[in-house]
């Protein structure tokens, strides 16, 4: 039997990071040896609650693995990747890839010099209803898609991503890669413009909470995306949402990832919650990079992925200070 693969988590502040550590720890055939993050303190709390192992240093963690997961802060994405490919360690990183065009083109290209795996973190790519539509665009059965109308709608995550130093942005840089991925992964489009509004609304937060995107394609598709965090905040059930409306040729198809729920209402978390059922995203992605690292293959989400993503929030942000049509 093969050795496991050791796996590390490098930063613990993105709300991600725990199901991270829970989903590693119980993929077959793999270890996870550590956790590090910039504040000691906090990688104390979270080794405290999960029964990791802390390291005092980013270094200390490459040595001791075969493979890392970024889930810091995004201002921190690419310090931590660019020590790990120096270390010839093939790297998850978390969504955005970067705060910046810059980084994440940074990131890729020393990547792909030390011929070392990147990828992004785009777990909704794996939702058994994306598949399916996936599939249903290939087969050419619902005839050319015109236009598609999407949101990703949430609350407000609180803390560091109400921080422009740390986040890099708000809903707009939060919230628009992972619609933005699924276009490029189930159309095989690349973006050629974006209007963008934003603005802050919702919170007394020094960074956008709201907006809308309109997106064209080098296929000719137009997309609306709303990416704010307009959900309320505590009070909301779920955390937000995925959905597309896409009207094609033959009709009219509507997805929504996180719809599958039942009502929960629980003295314990003091509301009612809209709880998930069927498969785990976080744990089908996990799966699927570690086989990719074991097995030497191409990362399933690359890092050109997350940087294309990066690119359509970049124009999205120069839109919304020009409020004029962008290129990507």
């Amino acid at each position: 039997m093969n050795s496991p693969l050791r796996v590390g988590i490098a930063g613990v502040a993105h709300v991600h990071a725990a199901g991270y550590i829970n989903e590693t720890a119980n993929i077959a055939n793999t270890e996870l040896v550590g956790i590090w993050d910039p504040s000691p303190e906090l990688a104390q709390n979270v080794a405290s609650r999960h029964q990791v192992r802390t390291y005092s240093t980013l270094e200390g963690l490459l040595a001791d693995i075969d493979t890392l997961i970024i889930a810091s802060e995004n201002a921190h994405h690419h310090a931590i990747a660019m020590a790990a490919v120096a270390a010839n360690i093939p790297t998850l990183c978390e969504k955005p890839l970067a705060t910046t065009v810059a980084d994440a083109q940074a990131m890729v290209d020393a990547f792909a010099a030390a011929g070392v795996l990147l990828g992004t973190a785009f777990p909704v790519r794996y939702s058994p209803a994306i598949q399916r539509l996936r599939a249903t665009i290939a087969a050419g059965t619902a005839g050319e898609t015109l236009l598609i109308r999407a949101t990703n709608r949430g609350t407000f995550p609180g803390g560091w991503f109400g921080s422009p130093e740390l986040a890099g942005g708000g809903a707009v840089m939060d919230h628009t890669v992972h619609v933005a991925d699924l276009l490029r992964y189930i159309w095989g489009a690349e973006f050629v413009s974006v209007y963008a509004e934003v603005a802050t609304r919702h919170y007394d937060i020094p960074v956008d909470d709201c907006g809308m995107l309109m997106i064209t394609l080098n296929n000719g598709m137009v997309v609306s995306l709303d990416p704010s965090w307009s959900r309320p905040t505590p009070s909301f059930p779920t955390w937000g949402d995925v959905t597309m409306e896409i009207t094609t040729m033959q009709g009219v198809i509507s997805v929504d990832v996180f719809g599958p729920h039942v009502d929960l209402y629980s003295n314990r978390r003091g509301k009612g919650i809209w709880a998930g059922y069927g498969v785990n995203l976080d744990h089908l992605m996990i799966s699927d990079w570690l086989d990719a690292v074991r097995n030497g293959t191409p990362a399933p989400i690359s890092g050109v992925d997350g940087l294309r993503t990066v690119e359509l929030v970049a124009a999205a942000y120069r839109s919304a200070q020009s409020h004029r049509p962008e290129a990507v």
